[in-house]
């Protein structure tokens, strides 16, 4: 067993000579020289094509007809190689926005672990943000104190350009008699003319109630109609 190192003996691939070599774990090796001294026969072919092959052969059958086979190097003996992972290298075009993340393109992998494995929180308040069912929803309305006046909204652009003619039309289609456009309630029934350079954050305004709701406040039913008209679901006291 060679628990710290990996022993090379015999490397004749490409231009190699019959090598020997003892490269140490667990450590930042660099393997330096002139064009054409072997530097990637020893890496590529060599290192990596032989940890990829032993990892692949431990692997099942079925599994194995799925991998691309590779070729055993031409090497006497290697010892202590785990599993091997090869980066190549390649030209990257010159970017003043590019990061880390984007030249090495982990960008978006790195986007869905920090979106199914991380715990967002509000940038305002601090509080966790987590989904919420249509039950959990209604329970937290009702749980407001008594005389609260708020309204059911449904999100159905968010920091958008536009003048969005055809939302207000398919809102009043809907049945809708207002809407919220940047913060201020407008009736659906007015002229509503936006700045169609500018960013803006437009709203249904579903309903307008006072805790306790009574029979016909905010029920199940209800919250699902919001959320099917838009991509998020905000009561909103006032």
């Amino acid at each position: 067993m060679y628990p710290d190192e990996i022993l090379i003996r015999g490397a004749k691939e490409h231009n190699l000579k019959s090598i020997d070599v003892i490269l140490p774990r667990f450590k930042l090796v660099v393997i330096t020289g002139v064009s054409g001294s072997g530097k990637s026969s020893l890496a590529f072919d060599t290192l990596y094509a032989e940890g990829q092959r032993r990892y692949v052969e431990s692997l099942s059958s079925y599994a194995r007809q799925f991998i691309g086979q590779m070729e055993k190097p031409k090497v006497d003996f290697i010892g202590g190689l785990s599993p091997a992972i090869a980066i190549e290298q390649k030209a990257v075009s010159k970017n003043p926005r590019s990061t880390v993340g984007t030249v090495t393109e982990i960008y978006d992998y790195l986007r869905v672990l920090f979106a199914r494995a991380g715990t967002p929180h509000c940038p305002q308040c601090g509080r966790e943000v987590r989904a919420q069912s249509a039950q959990e929803i209604v329970e937290q309305v009702a749980a407001l104190p008594e005389g609260t006046r708020f309204q059911v909204l449904a999100s159905v652009a968010r920091n958008r350009k536009g003048t969005f003619k055809d939302t207000f039309a398919q809102a009043r289609a809907d049945g809708f008699a207002r809407v919220r456009v940047d913060n201020e309630v407008r009736s659906l029934d007015e002229k509503i003319t936006l700045d169609k350079k500018r960013k803006h954050n437009i709203e249904l305004v579903v309903d307008r109630l006072i805790v306790p709701m009574g029979a016909n406040g905010v029920n199940e039913e209800g919250v699902n109609e919001v959320i099917s008209h838009s991509s998020s679901t905000s009561p909103t006291s006032y």
